[in-house]
Order: structure tokens, then C-alpha cells, then sequence
């Protein structure tokens, strides 16, 4: 199950995990702070190749972002990048639609890759649109193409993020508590619940009664959930996607990657 472009953020420590795994490191390293100005992790090797992730965080609003795009830009050329994914969370901020703009306009002029949030869609004719597969409702069909509706149908990519979610019923919200691998697991162990697969959100779930809280409903992802949602997204003739290496790590080959050496990594 093959994509055209298969996006892995990753940090330094892991890098050489992907090795000979025919995916593209995208860069955990770098983050847009005050000035603002881009910084990049001490302590480990300047990385190469591949793209650069852009972490807004530490970014107080402030300041100029036409300088900031070309420290950006100088960056990528001397690491030998091929383009940039911003993860620019939360509501849109003027001045982060002014740098997914102009690094819009950069990077296609250098024919790279420009990958942005589903809200920052809007800011640039040219950048990739991160769509993510986490849903709790819906059908993720639907989702996806109502995205290539809106973005166009080559600038959607799908973000694949393995979640775990515990839900109090009812849940006017919608949203639900965040569960680490080790809490799910400690949840199917303890209730020992069975397991249902929803086609349409390509998601596992299960209930069950506490006599604290009431009724509950946990929605997860597994190897082969997250490869049903890679199906899905080729079938909708969406070629790229973007994940991040701890969560789908040992479910590498389920995906699809298989290293073409052994992992050297490994000796």
C-alpha cells in the first residue's frame, strides 16, 4: 500500500530509525520563536535532507515575519531540505497567514513542498492541506472529500494520527480524554470489553460501565485501523500523507514501509 510521498516527523534521537524505509523525515528541530527568528535544537547534529517541521509555540505574535520566512528559506538550502511543514496549531494568527503566504510563494517558486494546517488552508494557493484521520463522528470518507471540495483535490494530504480517546456518554462535546498506549491498554486489560471496528470512522471502540462516572465509550487506533484509513485516502486519490514516527513505529509494516537493507539502526 504504497503513497507517492510519505511525510515522518521525527526527532533527532530517532532519525537513523528510518533508515532505508522509504519515507521522508520531516525535521523536529526547528521553532519559530520571539523576533521572531528560527532556532534550531542544540545538542545534536544539524539534520539533512528531507523537510523542516515548524514549531510555533514559542511564537508571542510579534514582529516582522517577511525576515523570518528567509531565515527559513536559507535554512532549508543549507540542510538541503525540499520544503517545509508548519505545525501551527490552534486559531489562525495574522501573522503566522503571512508566513504560510509568503513561504507559499517561496517554496513553489523552488518547486518544494509547503504542508500546512486544515485553518491555514486558505492563506496560500500552493501549500499541501494536513487533514487529519481522527474523527469522532462522520465518516472519514466524507471528511476527506469534503476537503478536496473546499482545498482541491491534489493539495489535500492525510495527516494519520493514532489516537486513544475515552468519552463520557452522552458527549455533547465530542471530545473525549486523551489515553496514552500504556492507559488503553491498562482500560482492555481491566474490563476485558469486546471490541467493535467502525467502517465508518476506521477506528476500534468499546463501552463500558464505571460506577463512579456512568457509561463510556473509548475509541482507539491500531495497526490495522490506521492502514484501513491509508485505503481510504487512495481510494479518495490522495497520495500523500503525514505521521508521526512514534505512533506508527511498529506499525511500519502494516503500513507498508518495509526497509529495502536491514535496519542498520538496529546492529
Amino acid at each position: 500500500m504504497s503513497m507517492d510521498s510519505f511525510y515522518v516527523t521525527v526527532t533527532p534521537d530517532r532519525l537513523r530509525e528510518l533508515s532505508d524505509l522509504p519515507v521522508t523525515p520531516v525535521h523536529l528541530a526547528y521553532r519559530m520563536g520571539r523576533g521572531p527568528h528560527l532556532f534550531r535544537a542544540s545538542g545534536s547534529p544539524p539534520p539533512r535532507g528531507g523537510l523542516m517541521l515548524l514549531d510555533c509555540r514559542e511564537f508571542d505574535g510579534l514582529g516582522p515575519t517577511a525576515p523570518f520566512c528567509q531565515e527559513v528559506l536559507r535554512e532549508c538550502m543549507a540542510r538541503g531540505f525540499t520544503g517545509v511543514v508548519c505545525d501551527f496549531e490552534g486559531g489562525c494568527l495574522p501573522p503566522l497567514e503571512q508566513a504560510v503566504r509568503e513561504l507559499g510563494s517561496q517554496c513553489f517558486r523552488r518547486s518544494w513542498t509547503l504542508i500546512v494546517p486544515e485553518q491555514y488552508g486558505h492563506c496560500s494557493p500552493h501549500a499541501k492541506v494536513a487533514v487529519s484521520s481522527a474523527l469522532s463522528g462522520g465518516t472519514l470518507v466524507q471528511r476527506l472529500r469534503e476537503a478536496q471540495e473546499r482545498f482541491g483535490r491534489d493539495r489535500v494530504v492525510l495527516a494519520l494520527q493514532r489516537t486513544a480517546e475515552d468519552f463520557f456518554l452522552p458527549s455533547p462535546t465530542g471530545s473525549g480524554t486523551p489515553l496514552t498506549q500504556e492507559e488503553l491498554r491498562e482500560r482492555i486489560q481491566e474490563r476485558q470489553p469486546s471490541v467493535f471496528f467502525s467502517h465508518e470512522l476506521c477506528a476500534r471502540y468499546f463501552t463500558y460501565m464505571s460506577r463512579e462516572s456512568g457509561a463510556h465509550f473509548v475509541l482507539f487506533d491500531d495497526g490495522a485501523t490506521l492502514a484501513q484509513k491509508l485505503q481510504v485516502a487512495r481510494s479518495l486519490e490522495i497520495r500523500s500523507v503525514l505521521a508521526a514516527w512514534p505512533e506508527i513505529a511498529d506499525a511500519a509494516g502494516e503500513l507498508g514501509l518495509r526497509r529495502t537493507v536491514p535496519n542498520r539502526a538496529a546492529r
